[in-house]
């Protein structure tokens, strides 16, 4: 046989009713501490939890020490007040959304202080109310509303003194306190001064790593740029050379053969391009991949057979030992031939091309040369790709020299090459290291 255990439908009523009840409070005070935590964080001075935390917990600390010196007084609710006077901001903030203004805070503390010393005991902690309060008021506001308050803090403790509220030992002795608490708002004053210093140097520092991290990630931009710039100027160049070069085997020659390596090659460097561009572009990507290593000096030979095969007409002679050139410097090389065919293929179409690359134990030199095409001459250091070639020389200690000269136009670039620990930290450091340009040779 089965007992039933169900619970009466007007005793379940009240236990719901009860939990209703109980569950009030606790929202209340969870909406309260949520609005709290949103005044607390929309506050403008900046500071920890923690300094205004451990302020208001000194603050109830010498409140509650001063109502107790207090204690013959009782029943007076006099030194209550005083103390909830001291913490009037707090709940104005709270509650009502009042930011704690400096004014504010001078004018509770001072009201405090005045309410405490009505009622005067010996050795008084209530002073220190103005102490902590200074020390407030110095660290958010102005000079001039700190320097008042100090004022007018140390006015009102020297009027309650010649009223004889402000006593310490005896009455031959009565005269010493009144030293010490201003000396203790003073401190306070000071204490303040070195947060607000910290502050404003915290400000500045957060400025100063805007700046750098705006000036890094325009550098970067424009490293890119330059990335982006030679691997198009590049692809696009040797590709309308093998356009080129097979539109005229089917005019001409009506050679499909050798039209169509010409376009296999002209396809094959497409692909090469995007397979560069996107690898470039990906470098703005700040999640780890895995990227293709970059171009060194070892790839200006398949550089130079590209362009031949496009029909570009090359002299290339390369002498000295390539293990001895740096990753960094041979990449700079690479682009400077790089960037300095395609600007061959662009502007001297049809004209044989004289690059070389000699390595020795003091340094790489490349240089690339061309006759002048007919016309007007070009324009000196103009557009992105001489800019770009200048700006890797800089950074990596070179010198570099880009003109026309003897009827031909010659790109002469040259990286001194260092052994032991200084190649590691110029390959490292190259922005900071700033190695003077060698004379050109």
């Amino acid at each position: 046989m089965e007992v039933s255990h169900a619970i009466p439908a007007s005793m379940a009523g009240r236990t719901s009713r009860w939990r209703r009840l109980a569950d009030r409070p606790r929202a209340g005070m969870r909406w309260l501490l949520d609005t709290v935590r949103e005044r607390i964080e929309s506050l403008p001075y900046d500071y920890p939890p923690a300094v205004i935390i451990g302020a208001d917990v000194a603050l109830l600390v010498i409140t509650g020490a001063a109502v107790i010196q207090r204690h013959s007084y009782f029943p007076s609710p006099l030194p209550l007040i005083a103390m909830a006077t001291a913490f009037l901001p707090i709940p104005l903030f709270a509650i009502f959304g009042v930011k704690p203004h400096p004014v504010l805070l001078k004018g509770s503390a001072l009201l405090s202080c005045a309410l405490f010393l009505l009622q005067p005991v010996n050795a008084d902690f209530a002073p220190f109310v103005l102490v902590i309060v200074a020390g407030e008021v110095a660290a958010v506001a102005s000079r001039g509303l700190t320097i008042g308050f100090a004022l007018l803090a140390i006015l009102e403790l020297v009027a309650f003194d010649l009223a004889g509220h402000v006593q310490w030992g005896n009455e031959g002795q009565r005269l010493q306190g009144l030293p010490m608490y201003v000396m203790g708002i003073m401190l306070g004053v000071f204490c303040g001064v070195m947060l607000q210093y910290q502050r404003r140097f915290l400000y500045q520092e957060r400025e100063n790593q805007a700046i750098r991290a705006g000036q890094a990630a325009d550098e970067e931009r424009r490293r890119i740029a330059r990335e982006v710039h030679d691997v198009i100027a590049h692809s696009l160049s040797i590709t309308l050379l093998h356009l080129t070069a097979a539109r005229r085997a089917l005019q001409t020659d009506d050679d499909v053969t050798e039209a169509v390596e010409a376009l296999v090659d002209a396809e094959r460097l497409g692909r090469q391009a995007m397979a560069d561009i996107r690898r470039t572009v990906g470098m703005l990507d700040t999640s780890p991949a895995l990227l293709a290593p970059e171009p060194s000096a070892a790839d200006i030979d398949e550089l130079v057979g590209d362009y031949r095969r496009a029909g570009l007409t090359v002299e290339y002679a390369r002498t000295g030992d390539l293990a001895v050139v740096a990753g960094t410097v041979g990449h700079a090389l690479y682009r400077i031939g790089q960037e300095s065919l395609a600007n061959v293929a662009k502007h001297a179409p049809g004209n044989a091309a004289t690059v070389q690359l000699d390595v020795s134990t003091e340094a790489a030199t490349l240089v690339v040369t061309n006759p002048l095409p007919l016309g007007p001459p070009p324009r000196h250091d103009i557009g992105m790709g001489l800019r770009g070639m200048r700006k890797r020389t800089e950074l990596l200690g070179g010198s570099i020299t880009a003109g026309a000269a003897d009827d031909g136009w010659t790109v002469r670039a040259r990286f001194p090459l260092k052994s032991g620990a200084c190649s590691t930290i110029t390959a490292l450091l190259p922005g900071m290291l700033k190695t003077k340009p060698q004379e050109d040779m």
